[in-house]
């Protein structure tokens, strides 16, 4: 997944392929989300470490000498081996090697105390304060000497506990949201700086106006602020608009995070917050959902939960009706037992306090099933909740899948069900899809891969401290899209968003290099076969109604765009000009090859391509690759290839659908090939079939690649078939989780305090 610049990544783990992270279940620590009201008495007396009253010796030194980072670990200069955030510290002799020392931190928050720094000199700040800023002392204690000593210094300020609410919206003509940040911080005057922006980096200009930003301080919980979004009156055209958060007066490189508005002329609203919130009985599905004892527990306090979404209703031949989700959403990773409670909301949005320690979530159904993960016979990871009486509706309803009413909102609607029968159908290649979770809410993509051999990460606990199974599933379907999905959408029903039939439950996913959400999704008959297999028989169908179009929230696809404004290394460069020596000889305007030209690949972003312009009556051939360089074929007039002016990618091309026999080819390639390549570099974690970037026509092997143990080489074809890479962190089913803090408790039954959450990067619920 991308390591995006608005929140750190120590903050993002919950991104990563793990059941999905977003696509997957989120996290939330109880720790920082306990009642600071509790925990503030009870630890100012246990904070900072005494300060180091030694002399620091010329002879030793440490760098940096002077750093300023947030608690999300923003201006971080390192990652650990788990991929996340870290501040690493090296300490020098005079003669400029390394020094063997023994590392320590002192000072910092008087609650929170200094962070953290272990024996390899990698520091991670406190998860909160309790002041505008800290000041931390990091000192080198020279092996075998008594007094040789060097010290360096931190400010430690404010970051964001979790991203914006909401994180995404749809906006019509004059419509209005309302959008909250909270910071890590108990105390002192931080706030938080919106902007309007273009971009979610915080660049151009964006339409419509905000209010005035209002502030919730207190010294007993976390400093809340909001502002309020207005949409202009009229829109010429469907755009977006980012509303960009940073912390007031942060040192150093500040939390940036942001919130992107759908601003529609078909005059659509819609607001995820309402997929988190208690719903009222006889509920619809696709809001927040999970375990009752889905939380990590430290003697008698809670330090972490996690939740999901409940997905669908699905029905036994004897008619019974189940909610369904992911096995790491209701049935904790294979840890649950059966007749656990299910809750709606789930823990974390209910400040991690099960159903009988307070108020805030309904018990709505009882766990019945569910697929084990570590068999090695089974291929989904899904699970079943027999539904309690009088709690779901039973037609099946799911939030915002319906038709817009007059007031602009989405009604929930049940599924498709009459052209399969409750069976759900196969997906294909660039079928609109769309899916409606706790996170996100309704979102829209496209499928861009299929045949989809992936591995994930699962783990028994919330924080993710302790690995259970990695599993690989085969088969399985690939979905992409901007603002697709995020942690906290695991178990979402995917749909095809033209009949609303079901085509695969949602489990995994994260965000690329390139920020567009790539999600996994167990192909809908799959689920229902594994599910009858493991209750003895029992066949099961979809719960729903009449096909129907769903209103898709697009939020688009910047993948060709990302790719085609990165500036290329001069090696680069120098590659695709010399490639173009080749190509020319190419150039044959009978044959249908127009002229050729240099440009970029978008199947393997930063990598040179030779674009070459076809005429496509004649159906010419282009080989994927001329003198070592990826070929980018595009279809263009004379006219525009002599003047200079035809486009150099495909992104304004019409949708084209691969002939059967290049899809076939692909798909015997990946199964000669896909597996191997996963097993001879694990730094490969997925491979499936999908459409080339640079040549929609030609099929392209889909190589998902973990972007912290980068490959040597990437191969540019397969078997005789391109490739394109989606770069990004492995995949863990789908759950944001807060950065530790281990100064904090979280009593069971509390639930007036903040939470604190960070999407993982594919996690699972």
């Amino acid at each position: 997944m991308r390591e995006p610049s608005y929140i750190s990544k120590r903050q993002l783990k919950a991104a990563r392929w793990t059941g999905a992270s977003g696509i997957g279940r989120r996290v939330v620590s109880a720790l920082l989300a306990a009642a600071l009201a509790f925990v503030l008495p009870v630890l100012a007396g246990c904070g900072a470490a005494a300060g180091t009253t030694a002399t620091a010796s010329s002879a030793l030194s440490i760098t940096p000498g002077i750093s300023s980072l947030d608690t999300s670990c923003n201006g971080c200069n390192a990652l650990n081996a788990h991929g996340e955030a870290v501040h690493q510290f090296a300490a020098l002799l005079a003669d400029g090697t390394s020094a063997q020392v023994t590392w320590s931190v002192a000072g910092g928050d008087r609650v929170a105390g200094p962070g953290a720094i272990d024996t390899q000199g990698r520091y991670t700040p406190p998860g909160y304060l309790t002041a505008d800023h800290a000041e931390v002392t990091v000192t080198a204690h020279l092996e075998g000497s008594t007094g040789s000593i060097a010290r360096a210094r931190l400010t430690i300020t404010p970051g964001f506990l979790q991203p914006l609410a909401p994180e995404n919206a749809a906006v019509g003509p004059g419509g209005s949201v309302t959008i909250s940040g909270k910071l890590a911080v108990a105390g002192g005057q931080a706030g938080i700086h919106f902007a309007l922006a273009g971009a979610a980096s915080g660049s151009g200009s964006g339409a419509g106006t905000l209010g005035p930003t209002l502030c919730d301080r207190g010294a007993k919980a976390f400093t809340t602020c909001s502002v309020t979004y207005t949409a202009p009156a009229t829109l010429g055209a469907t755009a977006a608009a980012y509303v960009v958060a940073m912390v007031s007066g942060a040192a150093g490189k500040a939390s940036r995070t942001a919130t992107e508005l759908l601003l529609n002329t078909a005059g659509v609203t819609s607001n995820p917050i309402g997929h988190q919130e208690m719903l009222a009985t006889m509920m619809p599905l696709g809001s927040s959902g999970g375990n009752n004892t889905d939380y990590d527990a430290r003697g008698n306090t809670i330090a972490d939960c996690c939740s999901g979404t409940l997905g669908a209703l699905v029905q036994d031949s004897g008619g019974r009706q189940y909610v369904l989700s992911n096995n790491h959403v209701l049935a904790k990773s294979d840890h649950a037992a059966v007749g656990d409670a299910i809750v709606q909301p789930g823990l974390i949005d209910n400040n991690c306090t099960p159903n009988g320690a307070g108020p805030g979530t309904v018990p709505v159904a009882s766990l019945s099933a569910w697929v084990p993960l570590k068999s090695p016979q089974t291929n989904v990871d899904a699970a079943i909740a027999q539904v309690a009486s009088r709690t779901m509706d039973s037609a099946g309803s799911i939030l915002e899948l319906g038709a817009r009413g007059a007031d602009g909102a989405l009604s929930a609607a049940p599924p498709g069900v009459s052209s399969s029968g409750g069976r759900g159908e196969a997906a294909n290649l660039e079928m609109r899809v769309a899916k409606s979770g706790r996170t996100t809410g309704l979102t829209c993509g496209g499928v861009s891969a299929i045949d989809l051999d992936v591995a994930v990460d699962y783990f028994s606990d919330c924080a993710e401290t302790r690995p259970y199974t990695t599993k690989i599933f085969t088969h399985q379907v690939g979905v992409s899209g901007d603002r697709f999905s995020d942690a906290g959408d695991s178990g979402s029903l995917v749909v095809n968003a033209s009949n609303a039939e079901p085509v695969g439950l949602f489990f995994a996913g994260g965000t690329d290099a390139a920020g567009v959400g790539q999600g996994v999704a167990n192909p809908a008959g799959d689920v229902l076969n594994a599910l009858a297999a493991v209750t003895n028989g029992a066949g099961f169908t979809f719960v729903g109604g009449a096909d129907h179009p769903v209103s898709c929230l697009n939020y688009g696809n910047s993948t060709v765009e990302k790719a085609q404004g990165l500036v290329l290394r001069d090696e680069e460069i120098t590659r695709g000009q010399q490639a173009l020596f080749a190509a020319r000889n190419m150039v044959n305007p009978a044959a249908g090859i127009r002229g050729v030209s240099v440009g970029k690949s978008t199947d393997h972003a930063g990598e040179s391509a030779v674009v070459v312009y076809v005429d496509d009556r004649a159906e010419p051939t282009v080989p994927a690759i001329i003198d070592g360089v990826r070929t980018v074929v595009v279809s263009a007039t004379a006219e525009a290839v002599a003047l200079g002016t035809a486009p150099t990618d495909n992104s304004g091309a019409p949708p084209v659908a691969l002939a059967p026999a290049v899809l076939s080819h692909a798909m015997r390639a990946k199964d000669q090939m896909g597996r191997s390549l996963m097993r001879v570099n694990k730094g490969f974690f997925g491979v499936g079939v999908g459409q080339s970037l640079d040549n929609p026509r030609d099929a392209a092997l889909v190589i998902f690649v973990d972007r912290n143990h980068m490959p040597a080489t990437l191969p540019q074809v397969l078997g005789g078939v391109r490739t394109r890479f989606v770069v990004m962190d492995r995949l863990h089913v789908t759950r944001s989780y807060a950065a530790g803090t281990s100064s904090t408790r979280h009593c069971t039954g509390s639930s007036d305090a903040p939470m604190a959450s960070r999407p993982l990067a594919l996690k699972l619920r």
